[in-house]
């Protein structure tokens, strides 16, 4: 069964930044576009970041391409998501999932990837 566990989450103030880890097993790893997605309370899901399985360019979000930064490891299953200077609004919960797609458009799509994790949470005060 395919797990996607994250963690590194936690309670920041403004400025600050944290260091968000999301480790798959039983998945071929190798074989999948992983994604980080957000979602505040009372909002939808919103796409963070995404790096493709076939090494291309990793993705992020116009929101956020200043200050976040994704990247993968192949050996170690893991993807990482670095937020830096990190601000109120940036608080909800972050989840990371698995696609088989490496298209920029599809990737952005929640309803493109296969698995998904559980999620963890970030909270940023003033």
């Amino acid at each position: 069964q395919v797990q996607l566990v994250e963690s590194g989450g936690g309670s920041v103030q403004a400025g600050e930044s944290l260091r968000l880890s999301c480790a798959a097993s039983a998945l071929t790893f190798a074989t999948y576009s992983l994604g980080w997605f957000r979602q505040a309370p009372g909002k939808e899901r919103e796409f963070v970041a995404a790096a493709s399985w076939n090494g291309g360019t990793p993705y992020v979000s116009d929101s956020v391409k200043d200050r976040f930064i994704v990247s993968r490891v192949n050996p170690e299953k893991r993807v990482w998501l670095q937020l830096n200077s990190l601000k109120p609004e940036d608080t909800a919960v972050y989840s990371c999932a698995a696609s088989k797609y490496t298209c920029p458009v599809f990737l952005r799509s929640p309803s493109k990837y296969d698995h998904w994790g559980q999620g963890t949470q970030v909270t940023v005060s003033s």
